[in-house]
Formats: structure tokens, sequence, C-alpha cells
């Protein structure tokens, strides 16, 4: 079996880089420099940067993940496609200059709570003023689910880690202002996902 062959591969990525990257497309226009916070697999950052070239995308995760991310880095080489850098949001971050925007899915309901609240406060010190934050994944509004099918994943993602658990919109917004940032889009996505939008 050839190695590339042996990258790990996530369906949900497959089948949502279009409708983010439809956003991305118009909201990343005028930026720079994108940290990805959480690439995970590494199809996300192929995808996007190959679309927009004018980007200098920064893939990050743990340690764990890195072999991974390396692997689609090696077989989609591209100019604006940096390797990952080692980032534990509940840690010290990585000094990156010049960083204009910030991208991240599916990490907040992975995350524990302290996690995602370090995850706003970093974003925070991070961006510049004017600075973009996208957040994709599944929400609760009101404390609610949004479909049956999100409250069963849900349920299986507490039953892999009591910490786990899809985020309430509002408390996020809560984290958001408290970093300084400035809600300014919610967006529905297929599959009962969100892409949520703040500016430093």
């Amino acid at each position: 079996m050839d190695s590339a062959d042996l990258k790990p591969f996530s369906q949900a990525c497959q089948n949502n880089r279009d409708p983010i990257l439809h956003h991305l497309s118009r909201l990343f226009a005028h930026s720079q420099r994108v940290l990805e916070v959480g690439s995970g697999t590494g199809q996300h950052a192929v995808h996007f940067a190959k679309a927009l070239p004018h980007l200098q995308w920064h893939t990050s995760d743990l340690e764990e993940h890195h072999e991974g991310i390396r692997q689609w880095l090696a077989e989609y080489p591209l100019p604006n496609l940096h390797p990952p850098l080692l980032l534990n949001v509940d840690d010290t971050w990585p000094v990156l200059n010049g960083v204009d925007a910030v991208f991240s899915a599916n990490t907040a309901h992975i995350m524990a709570w302290p996690s995602v609240q370090n995850l706003f406060a970093g974003i925070g010190r991070l961006l510049p003023e004017g600075g973009c934050f996208v957040l994709y994944g599944p929400m609760n509004y009101g404390g609610q689910y949004t479909s049956e099918s999100n409250e069963r994943f849900d349920v299986w993602l507490k039953a892999q880690d009591p910490a786990r658990g899809i985020r309430d919109f509002e408390k996020l917004q809560a984290l958001a202002q408290q970093a300084g940032l400035t809600p300014e889009e919610d967006n529905p996505m297929p599959a009962n996902n969100r892409l949520l939008v703040w500016r430093k």
C-alpha cells in the first residue's frame, strides 16, 4: 500500500470543506496570514490553501496529529501552506508575526470548557485590530439542541469524555466579548452546523 493511502482521513472534512470555503473566500479576502487552530488531519488546510493562494496558511495542533498533517502537506506541497506548529491552547502559544485571521473547525466541542476559554483568550491576544476569527461546528442556542442528530452527537461526545460537549452560542459570545472580539456573523451550515465570525 502506498504511504499516501495511510494518511488520516475525515469524511466530515471532505463533506464540509466546500461549504466552509464558500464563506472563507469572502471572509479572508483581505487577510494575509491565517492560523488554523486544530488542523486535525490536515485536509482543510490543503483544500483552503490551494483555493486561497493569497493567504499564508499556518497549520497547528497537538503533537500527536503532526505526522498526519505532514503527510497531507507532503502529498500536496503548496508554497503558501506551512508545516504544523505545536499549539496547546492551555499552554504558551507559538509566536506568529503578522497573523490577521484565525480559523478553527470542530474543536470547541472536543476541548474541555477551560480550554475553550483559553482558546478565545489566546486568539484575543494574537489578533490585531480588524483581525477575524472564524469558528465552525455544532452549537446550542438558549441551552437547546438545534436538531435530534446534534443531541445524539452530544450524548456520544460526553460518553467519550464528560468534559466534551456541544457549546452554547451565548457562552461563546460572552468569551468572545471578554477577549475583545465583536460578533459579526452567524451562518447556518449543512448537517446542523454553524459558522461563527468575530472581529477584533
